[in-house]
C-alpha cells in the first residue's frame, strides 16, 4: 500500500505521449509538433501549501479590473510556450516589476464569475466571446483539415478541458480579452497537464524554467509551479495582455508569445527599413510561429461549427469545475484523493503541480489543493474525523555510493518506484549521498515529517541536458532558438559542430543548468587555484606523483 505513488501519471503520461505522436503527423502544427514528454521520473504529487484553519473557496462575482501594461522585457516562451504562474488576487494587477524582487502574489480568494451564457453551455460562451480578426491564410484551411481528420484527438481534448476550461474562461472575461484567448491551450498541450516538451517546457500553457521563474513560478524538488493550473493560467494572461499592450494587436502579441518579443521587434524593423507593413501577415518568422496563429483560428473555426468538420466536442457546463482548499498539514496524495472520495487520476489532474507523493506544507507559498465543487465537503468532513496516518513517507540519508536497487529492496519498493518517487534518472544507480523519500513500514509509528531538499541543487536533474535529434529543416540558427541557447553555446557543447544532417544528436544544455554548471566549475578552479597556491609554500620530502588537475 505505501507504494501507492510510483507510477502515479502515467495515464496522463500516456495520453501525452500518444496525442503528441498523433499531432506528429502534422508537419505544420507549431510547437506541439515537438514531441512531448512526461517526466518519466516525476511522481505527480501534491504540495498542499495550506494556511490555518481548513478552508474551502468557491467561485464569486467580482469586478473586473483592467490589466497594467508590463514594461520589463520577459523571456521568449520557447518553442512550445510554457507556463504556470502564481495565482494573482483580483485586486492585483499584473506585475510591473522584475521578478527576481517581486513577491509571490497570494492564492485568490475568490475566482471570478462572468455573466453565464444563456443555455449553460461554455462553449456558447466562447463562441459568444470571439473578437479576433480572421487571417487570408490558407494555413487555417490545412490546419482545420488535420483536426477533422483527428476526430479522437479532438474529443479527448474537449474531455480533459472539462476540468480547467471555465476558470481559464472566467479570467480571460475579466481582462476582458477575446475568448479565442482561452482556446490557447488546446494548441499548446491539448489540455494535458503533465506535457512536457523537448525545450523542457512543461504545464497546459507550455512554460519553459526561464520564463516560469520570471512570472513567479516556482520550481522546485516538491512542486512545480508551472503545472499549477490557476498559477499557470494568470501568468499567462498576464504575459498575454503584456505583449498585447506592447504591440498593439493579438496577432502579433500571440507571435511574440511563441517566437518571442524580440523576435517580433526584429522582424517589424526589417519590414520597416524595406517599407513593408509590419502587421502579422507581412512578417518574415519561423515556420512555427507562421503557423501559430492560424492553428488557433483553426480551432476557433472548429469550436464555433464542430458539426461541419464532422467533430464532436464534450459538454462542457458553464459553471465551476474546482474550488480550492487549504489545509495545515503535510498529507500523502493518496490520501487525500481517498478523504475527497475521487480517483487519483482526477486528483493529479487537477493538482499536477507537485513532484512528490507527499502533499508538503508550505507557509511562504499560497499553494491550495484544487477539488471537485462537490467533494470540498467530502473532504473536510473526513479529513476531520479520519484517524489514519496522514504521511506514510519519511526521509532516508543515502550514502555515498549506496546502490539504489539496494535501497529499494530494503523499503519494499521496485527500483522503479524509487526512482518515480524522488524524481531520480532512470539511468542513475548509485546514491550521491542525497536524502531520499521512502515509505514507513507498517509496523513503525508516524513520525514527524520535516521537509527536506528545500535546496535549490535538489532540483539539478529538473534541468540537465537535453539530447536533441537533427530533423529536416533544421539549422544551427533554429535549434539555438528553439532551446534558448546562443549557437556558440550550442557548438561549445557539441564539440564545434557547425554542419548538420537528418539523425544527427545534438547534446542540449539548458539555460539553468548551464548557468549552475558554470558556478560550479568556477568555485572549483577557485578551489583549486587555492589548494595550489598553499602548495607551493609548502616544502615536501618527497617527489609526489602528478594528478591530473580539474579542467
Amino acid at each position: 500500500m505505501l507504494v501507492l505513488s510510483a507510477l502515479l501519471g502515467s495515464t496522463v503520461a500516456m495520453a501525452a505521449k500518444a496525442d503528441t505522436a498523433l499531432a506528429m503527423n502534422s508537419p505544420e502544427l507549431s510547437a506541439q509538433t515537438t514531441p512531448t514528454r512526461s517526466t518519466e521520473t516525476n511522481v505527480p504529487v501534491l504540495n498542499t501549501v495550506p494556511t490555518d484553519p481548513i478552508k474551502s473557496v468557491v467561485p464569486q462575482a467580482a469586478t473586473a479590473q483592467p490589466p497594467v501594461p508590463q514594461t520589463a522585457t520577459v523571456p521568449p516562451i520557447s518553442t512550445t510556450i510554457a507556463a504556470s504562474g502564481i495565482p494573482v488576487t483580483p485586486d492585483t494587477p499584473a506585475a510591473t516589476a522584475e521578478p527576481a524582487t517581486q513577491a509571490p502574489a497570494p492564492i485568490r480568494e475568490a475566482m471570478i464569475v462572468a455573466p453565464a451564457s444563456p443555455n449553460g453551455d461554455l462553449w456558447q460562451r466562447i463562441r459568444a466571446g470571439y473578437a479576433m480578426k480572421d487571417l487570408d491564410s490558407p494555413l487555417i484551411k490545412r490546419h482545420e483539415k488535420w483536426y477533422a481528420n483527428h476526430p479522437d484527438y479532438v474529443l479527448r481534448m474537449s474531455e480533459r478541458a472539462q476540468h480547467y476550461l471555465f476558470y481559464i474562461m472566467e479570467e480571460v472575461d475579466r481582462r476582458g480579452m477575446p475568448s479565442e484567448i482561452a482556446l490557447l491551450p488546446v494548441i499548446e498541450s491539448a489540455f494535458n497537464p503533465g506535457a512536457n516538451s523537448i525545450a523542457s517546457a512543461s504545464g497546459i500553457w507550455q512554460f519553459i524554467p526561464s520564463t516560469g521563474k520570471h512570472f513567479g513560478m516556482e520550481q522546485n524538488w516538491w512542486h512545480d509551479g508551472r503545472r499549477d493550473i490557476i498559477g499557470a493560467t494568470n501568468g499567462a494572461l498576464d504575459y498575454l495582455q503584456k505583449l498585447h499592450d506592447q504591440f498593439g494587436d493579438w496577432e502579433l502579441a500571440l507571435a511574440a508569445y511563441n517566437w518571442g518579443e524580440n523576435g517580433v521587434t526584429r522582424a517589424q524593423a526589417y519590414n520597416r527599413k524595406h517599407h513593408k507593413p509590419t502587421d502579422y501577415s507581412h512578417l518574415r518568422m519561423p515556420r512555427e510561429t507562421r503557423n501559430y496563429v492560424p492553428k488557433l483560428l483553426a480551432v476557433k473555426n472548429i469550436i464555433a461549427d464542430p458539426a461541419r468538420f464532422g467533430l464532436q466536442l464534450s459538454k462542457i457546463p458553464d459553471e465551476p469545475y474546482f474550488a480550492t482548499v487549504a489545509t495545515s498539514q503535510h498529507i500523502d496524495v493518496k490520501v487525500a484523493a481517498e478523504l475527497a472520495d475521487i480517483s487519483m487520476d482526477e486528483f493529479i489532474a487537477l493538482n499536477p503541480g507537485h513532484n512528490r507523493p507527499v502533499i508538503l506544507q508550505d507557509k511562504d507559498n499560497g499553494n491550495v489543493l484544487l477539488l471537485p465543487v462537490d467533494k470540498v465537503d467530502t473532504f473536510r468532513t473526513n479529513l476531520a474525523k479520519t484517524n489514519q496516518r496522514l504521511v506514510s513517507w519519511q526521509p532516508y540519508e543515502s550514502k555515498k555510493g549506496e546502490s539504489f536497487d539496494k535501497i529499494a529492496t530494503h523499503f519494499g519498493l521496485s527500483l522503479a518506484e524509487l526512482r518515480s518517487a524522488n524524481g531520480l534518472s532512470k539511468y542513475a544507480q548509485e546514491s550521491n549521498g542525497q536524502t531520499l523519500l521512502v515509505p514507513i513500514p507498517d509496523d513503525q509509528p508516524a513520525a514527524d515529517f520535516a521537509a527536506f531538499n528545500m535546496h535549490p541543487s535538489a532540483v539539478a536533474e529538473m534541468y540537465g541536458a537535453v539530447r536533441y535529434t537533427v530533423r529536416r529543416g533544421d539549422t544551427i540558427s533554429t535549434i539555438a532558438r528553439r532551446f534558448h541557447v546562443s549557437q556558440m553555446q550550442l557548438r561549445e557543447a557539441n564539440h564545434g559542430v557547425s554542419r548538420l544532417h537528418v539523425g544527427q544528436h545534438f547534446n542540449i544544455v539548458l539555460a539553468d543548468h548551464r548557468s549552475a554548471r558554470r558556478h560550479h566549475v568556477a568555485a572549483t578552479r577557485a578551489k583549486t587555484r587555492t589548494s595550489l597556491r598553499k602548495a607551493s609554500s609548502v616544502k615536501v620530502a618527497y617527489n609526489a606523483p602528478q594528478s591530473k588537475q580539474p579542467n
